[in-house]
């Protein structure tokens, strides 16, 4: 039943740092997890490569495990309803967190899968499903339709939304002004490599940064600037690494590209790489048959009016620029101030501070090395990420937990380290 505002009663505490509940539920839960790992790579490895889904898996088990420290830090109002849109990747550890941790503070979740792996996505829910309600979480997946879904939407206190951002605006236009909104979207994550960083370093970090999960991830970066004193000999090595990386099976440890899931993603790429086939300078095949992207990479020289799309495959674009003024400018265009999420530097001491535009910036870091499922998460562009209630909009980091008690009342989480 619709509760019609957030409860403002704090989840009880026994101790006054974390739910009593919480940490009994969260051990055993955990227990669940390791126990059955083994069939959760395999069911997670029909949709992403074996790496990809073994570093889901202890992301996974890091986030249940941070749970009694982040919610004793937001202390959320207790949902009555929470409704979630499921991503259609990083599987296990969406449903950990938008379905296990907020069953902590929620009376009732109900999640709806992506209907392009929804098939893998209730093998998840069939394992973990039935010890998050033996401990007490009343956690539903169900395989709806968007518009069923949406009526349960409309009956929630808040809602969870992972997507393109114009799905969200049709999504929120179905929700009375006092639910709580949280959408999730993506951004180029652009990463700098400037005259001071180390070769071998960048090149290494930049390749975790474009392929992971065959860079069908939307923490991936689209495009990486390199300063023109490091442009050459970067370029050469990517290039060089490239040619090593093969297509292979996605349940083979050793595969780090392989076939992808998302036939979009391929015709995508197939006509960004036809546009632009004298930028290529590694790979650039395509098989949309067989949903096959060649790791590629491709270099332009400086364009302030170029903005890449979201590639999610394993494409890499470099662009070479010539002053940390440019990158600035660029980050506070129209466009990127509307997407910005995370900017990565390496070397470049040109650019300073925590945020420049809307994009928060990662010193010696890529967005997979700062990304914490406990803390809140991405920039402040609103295409990117926003919170909406009572017609108002705004582009923040987002954690569920805090949004929640902010609404609610009650403390809202800081960038204090955890004890």
């Amino acid at each position: 039943m619709f509760s019609g505002v957030i409860d403002r009663k704090p989840v009880t505490t026994s101790t006054g740092s974390a739910p009593a509940a919480a940490e009994e539920t969260v051990a055993a839960l955990s227990r669940v997890l390791l126990r059955r790992q083994e069939e959760l790579l395999s069911v997670l490895t029909r949709v992403a490569t074996h790496q990809a889904a073994q570093d889901e898996f202890f992301r996974s088990l890091r986030v249940l495990a941070g749970a009694p420290w982040e919610l004793s830090r937001t202390v959320p109002g207790r949902l009555g309803r929470l409704a979630t849109f499921l991503p259609s990747n990083n599987l296990l550890y969406s449903y950990v967190l938008f379905g296990v941790v907020p069953s902590l503070y929620t009376d009732r979740v109900l999640i709806r899968p992506s209907a392009r792996v929804s098939e893998t996505a209730m093998a998840v829910h069939d394992i973990l499903g039935p010890m998050v309600r033996e401990w007490g979480g009343n956690l539903d997946m169900r395989r709806v339709s968007q518009r069923e879904f949406l009526d349960d939407c409309a009956l929630s206190d808040a809602v969870v939304f992972t997507g393109q951002p114009d799905n969200a605006e049709h999504v929120a236009r179905r929700l009375p002004r006092e639910s709580l909104l949280l959408s999730f979207g993506s951004g180029p994550n652009p990463v700098v490599v400037g005259p001071d960083s180390d070769p071998d370093t960048v090149c290494r970090t930049v390749l975790d940064a474009r392929l992971y999960n065959s860079g069908q991830d939307c923490l991936s970066t689209d495009i990486v600037f390199l300063h023109r004193s490091v442009a050459r000999e970067v370029t050469a090595r990517l290039a060089d690494a490239l040619r090593a990386v093969e297509v292979g099976d996605r349940r083979d440890p050793a595969t780090r590209v392989s076939s992808l899931v998302y036939p979009d993603a391929v015709a995508g790429a197939d006509r960004f790489l036809t546009e632009n086939r004298e930028l290529v300078v590694v790979g650039g095949g395509t098989d949309v048959e067989r949903n096959i992207v060649e790791p590629t990479l491709l270099h332009m020289p400086w364009n302030a009016r170029f903005h890449p799309p979201e590639f999610f495959s394993p494409v890499l674009l470099t662009m070479e620029y010539d002053d940390p003024a440019q990158i600035v400018e660029w980050l506070n265009t129209p466009m990127e101030r509307e997407r910005g999420m995370y900017v990565s530097n390496f070397g470049e001491p040109g650019l300073a501070g925590p945020r420049i535009g809307t994009s928060t910036v990662c010193e010696n870091q890529i967005t997979f090395d700062v990304e914490d499922g406990n803390r809140p998460f991405g920039g402040y562009g609103p295409r990117a990420g926003n919170v909406r209630r009572f017609g108002e909009i705004q582009g923040r980091p987002l954690l569920l937990s805090a949004e929640a008690a902010r609404a609610g009342g009650g403390p809202v989480a800081t960038a204090r380290p955890r004890p």
